[in-house]
């Protein structure tokens, strides 16, 4: 699969930056360009492909939900997430309304932006293996890609439902089984962090560990999603 074109749509000079490091550290996108106001943002989209927008709602020029509604009248399929601090909930409303996959409340995280992302990976991969007509088990797939994991999921200390995910997301997409270390360098934690989540997840029956051998040195625990 091609890559995921993002256009981050930003005013705050250190969060666009901060973002497009983000992107950049995920393997299944890359980023188009950064706008810092709603008419750059619009001037891109009108001259370059995008897949996804990562859109702020405060911009110096105009507000998000003008530039949801813009694109919305083009009859192009972006799909968009919102990355903002705007809590009201009109403008959640009104996101919903207009079509937004997720909306992710600032500050946060890598691990919650990363699951985010990921989320939408696999509602593009669900949507794009289909076939041109779908079930409602497909319905159900493609709408479950986006769903994040149980709130009512009891965490150990210390665990975040964020990173939770997206370490569940990584073992799942991965061909191979993957070591702590391994899925650290791909969520952007520390070995110790991922390992935890990792025997978390193989507590409740969610992936499965093994030994792998070779090299020198002692040999690793690998873990592998449990497909159901």
């Amino acid at each position: 699969m091609r890559k995921i074109r993002v256009l981050i749509v930003e005013d705050e000079a250190i969060a666009a930056q901060a973002h497009r490091a983000y992107v950049e550290r995920m393997r299944e996108f890359e980023v188009v360009e950064v706008a810092e106001s709603f008419q750059e943002a619009a001037r891109v989209l009108g001259s370059r492909p995008v897949d996804l927008v990562l859109l702020d709602m405060h911009l110096p020029d105009g507000h998000g939900l003008d530039l949801l509604r813009q694109l919305r009248a083009t009859g192009r399929p972006y799909d968009v997430i919102a990355v903002t601090s705007a809590r009201d909930v009109d403008v959640v409303r009104q996101s919903v309304s207009q079509g937004v996959v997720a909306y992710l409340l600032k500050p946060f995280t890598f691990a919650m932006f990363e699951a985010k992302l990921r989320q939408y990976a696999a509602f593009r991969r669900t949507l794009e293996a289909g076939d041109e007509s779908i079930d409602q088990r497909g319905v159900d797939a493609v709408f479950g890609a986006m769903r994040p994991a149980p709130e009512d999921e009891v965490l150990p200390k210390g665990l975040s439902a964020e990173t939770l995910e997206a370490v569940r997301t990584t073992l799942a997409e991965a061909e191979n089984g993957l070591t702590a270390g391994e899925v650290a360098e791909l969520i952007g934690s520390s070995r110790v962090t991922a390992r935890r989540y990792l025997e978390h997840l193989a507590d409740l029956g969610q992936s499965a560990r093994a030994t792998r051998y070779g090299g020198t040195g002692r040999p690793h625990v690998e873990y592998r999603a449990v497909r159901s």
